[in-house]
């Protein structure tokens, strides 16, 4: 697909970095809507301390780092910012995000996804002509598929290297992989998309790994932000990566949002654990929970930010499931204040304890 003209007057749009999606995002705002899409920086301890220092302290941690993603981005020209909806608290962060950001004296425009959330095709057209008054309908749907690819493609290969990148003594995995993602930020076409993704498909296929037969296997649950992001789990899969682990992790947008089998056929599976919908991810999380249980894996990691209530609400359901299934679960909590030292301790704990039962059973 060719890139929209983009015109002088064009909008200078940004979306608060999550995981590494915001190349999918790019693509659509640049080359499907010819508008200038600023790339937010990678976060740092900074962009949640800037964030923690304008938000109210009950509100739980993406707040806070969204917020400060935001002020950054402002910062670097963004005249007009993106915020999504949610079934949570996200579907007010919107609302008293652009509050705060005018309080600090920021002119932009702000499309607040809460508005549109209706899903009825006349509100979806309504945002589209937000982000651009003059683009044409017909190339949006081709834009959205190659945008829709490159998103599955990223989950995809952080699947496989989450899974594998633990037994490559030589590196290969993890430096094919950044380099996957860096060039996911800047592709302009399906052509460069499929091309990415062959590469490094190839590179992971022609690694030998040095896997054992049966390697420690843990499933990571938790809330949709917190679970997907590194940097605000601290890099969680790529340290029980590190350790010799193979991390599965069935939360990401593909599996959530594209292809989500729904709540219905998920409840029909937990029915003896859930009878009512708990939250936006709660029957995915004790269903997938289960899942690794049952498929006997060796350990569960719950994450979630602190104050998030529907994670907080399937905290004893997962302990049943640990009792019953017979699985270690691990519960991890973070905010502005969570230090790498401290999580290292809890994990490698958790390691030592899944790997001495793996021994003994």
């Amino acid at each position: 697909m060719t890139p929209v003209e983009i015109p002088s007057n064009q909008k200078k749009i940004m979306f608060p970095r999550i995981a590494n999606y915001s190349g999918v995002i790019r693509y659509f705002i640049e080359v499907c809507m010819g508008q200038k899409y600023i790339m937010p920086p990678k976060m740092t301890r900074h962009t949640l301390e800037v964030g923690a220092r304008y938000s109210p302290d009950t509100v739980c941690t993406p707040f806070k780092s969204t917020l400060g993603c935001m002020i950054e981005a402002l910062d670097l020209g963004a005249d007009t910012l993106m915020m999504s909806h949610g079934l949570c608290r996200l579907g007010y962060y919107g609302e008293l995000q652009e509050q705060i950001l005018r309080d600090l004296g920021y002119e932009f425009e702000f499309i607040n996804l809460s508005e549109y959330s209706t899903g009825k095709k006349k509100d979806m057209l309504k945002v589209l002509k937000r982000i651009n008054p003059k683009v044409k309908y017909t190339r949006i749907i081709p834009g959205a598929m190659d945008a829709l690819k490159l998103l599955e493609y990223v989950d995809e290969v952080t699947d496989e290297y989450y899974q594998n990148c633990g037994f490559d003594p030589s590196g290969a995995y993890k430096k094919a992989y950044k380099q996957f993602l860096e060039e996911s930020e800047s592709v302009e076409s399906r052509q460069d998309i499929d091309r990415i993704y062959r590469e490094v498909k190839k590179v992971f296929r022609d690694t030998p790994l040095e896997k054992p037969a049966e390697p420690l296997r843990v499933g990571i649950v938790g809330e949709f932000f917190t679970v997907m992001d590194a940097f605000s789990n601290l890099d969680l899969e790529q340290t029980m990566a590190d350790m010799g682990v193979e991390v599965h992790r069935w939360m990401n947008v593909t599996n959530r949002m594209v292809h989500y089998p729904g709540e219905k056929n998920m409840n029909a599976k937990i029915k003896d654990l859930c009878t009512y919908e708990m939250g936006p991810t709660s029957t995915a999380n004790i269903w997938a929970a289960r899942e690794y249980a049952r498929r006997g894996f060796d350990g569960i990691i719950h994450v979630k930010s602190a104050g998030c209530t529907p994670e907080i609400d399937i905290m004893p359901v997962l302990q049943t499931i640990g009792a019953e299934e017979k699985i270690p679960v691990l519960y991890l909590t973070y905010d502005v204040q969570t230090g790498e030292a401290g999580l290292m301790t809890r994990l490698e704990a958790f390691y030592d304890m899944i790997a001495m039962r793996k021994d003994v059973f």
